[in-house]
């Protein structure tokens, strides 16, 4: 997924103007939301019902694993003893 680096906005200022945030979202069908400079949060139009589609398999591997490395951690740290 390409990040438009005019979709970007700092914790600090979706907190303190969120209108911006969506009308950005509105323009552009997303908006990034960055914590420590960081790609944190995504913020989606939900109407765009084909976001999850557009995104590439590996993306979709990357966010399986997050999720069951999550799920999983105690178990995968006690298998590594």
């Amino acid at each position: 997924m390409l990040i438009d680096t005019n979709v970007m906005f700092s914790i600090t200022q979706a907190n303190r103007n969120f209108s911006a945030v969506a009308r950005s979202v509105d323009r552009n069908g997303e908006a990034v939301v960055l914590k420590n400079n960081k790609p944190k949060y995504l913020v989606i139009d939900m109407e765009n019902d084909g976001f999850i589609l557009d995104l590439t398999d590996d993306e979709k591997i990357d966010i399986v694993a997050k999720r069951v490395l999550n799920r999983y951690l105690p178990a995968f740290k006690e298998l590594a003893k």
